[in-house]
């Protein structure tokens, strides 16, 4: 009998990978994972892998390249490539709009600075100066977030609180293309470690807390009307993006979640994060699902899942 395997491209996280690696051999089950080794790809070349967890390609663009071809070949890859590729934040934002799940007013701008070479007739469509105070107005008023359109976790994330301090963050954004967002001033705030788009854990996740203890484990920390929207709108945005792996950020106000950060295809997994007990069941989550995959027990889907989601 052919043994499957599960390949993960990995980068600098150590206590994951091994766990994960553990567990799939615990259950003998006539399947192997291992650290994919790459030493350059020759098109069209079949892949031996069943299952790939992609963990990386976001930071290595080599990485990307060879799972699209793996993808060619066969091989399920957890997240997508093609998705992963083409999803952005304000388009997040945009799609949960249409999914009716609710949602920070965002505003995507203009960069500040443009490559060299740029040359001013290829910018004649932008309009100038940037409406500012429309922009505000239509927000809310500060305080607001300033934060790039393409994820860079908490990176180039600014809370500000006046004009000023709008103008100067915004002049030192450079090429970066980035979006303006409502302030929601919540009550309680989860983040959801989701696997397999429906397996999602919502965790009491303090933003203000020093990084990287910032989950709490607290079963009574939601209601259970809180629990079931948070999870109903994880599922939902999941499904419409096509995610088997990622990180959902809820702000909840006044018993309304409010879809925050949803774009996360490579969650922290370390077990000084997650603490043991989330840990322990993120390795057994992805172990379930993934091994599910190898044995063909469950498809991926083939189209982007928004289409029919939204269709009027």
């Amino acid at each position: 009998m052919t043994t499957r395997k599960i390949g993960i491209l990995v980068g600098s996280e150590w206590s994951w990978p091994p766990a994960f690696i553990n567990e799939v051999h615990r259950r003998q089950e006539n399947m192997s994972a291992e650290f994919v080794r790459l030493i350059g790809s020759r098109m069209a070349e079949p892949c031996m892998y069943d299952v790939i967890i992609d963990r990386i390609s976001h930071e290595i663009p080599y990485y990307r390249t060879f799972l699209k071809t793996a993808v060619l070949s066969g091989t399920l890859v957890v997240n997508n490539p093609f998705w992963w590729s083409a999803d952005d934040k304000f388009f997040g934002a945009s799609l949960a709009t249409h999914l009716a799940i609710p949602h920070p007013r965002t505003v995507a701008l203009p960069s500040h600075s443009y490559a060299d070479g740029i040359a001013e007739d290829s910018l004649r469509n932008l309009g100038y100066p940037i409406p500012w105070d429309m922009h505000i107005e239509y927000l809310g008023g500060f305080p607001l977030i300033l934060k790039p359109v393409w994820g860079s976790g908490l990176k180039k994330v600014y809370k500000l609180h006046s004009r000023e301090e709008l103008w100067m963050v915004y002049d030192q954004t450079g090429t970066e293309c980035m979006m303006l967002q409502e302030y929601i001033i919540w009550d309680k705030y989860v983040r959801c470690i989701c696997i397999g788009q429906d397996h999602i854990m919502p965790i009491k996740y303090d933003v203000n807390a020093p990084w990287p203890h910032r989950y709490f484990r607290d079963d009574h920390y939601l209601t259970n009307e809180e629990e079931q929207h948070v999870r109903e709108s994880a599922i939902k945005l999941n499904q419409a993006l096509g995610y088997d792996m990622n990180a959902i950020e809820f702000a909840i106000k006044d018993g309304i979640p409010y879809a925050i950060d949803f774009m996360n295809p490579a969650p922290d997994f370390d077990v000084n994060s997650l603490t043991p007990y989330y840990f322990d069941w993120v390795v057994k989550a992805m172990a379930d699902f993934t091994m599910s995959l190898a044995r063909g027990e469950r498809q991926q889907q083939q189209a982007f899942g928004w289409r029919e989601m939204i269709k009027k």
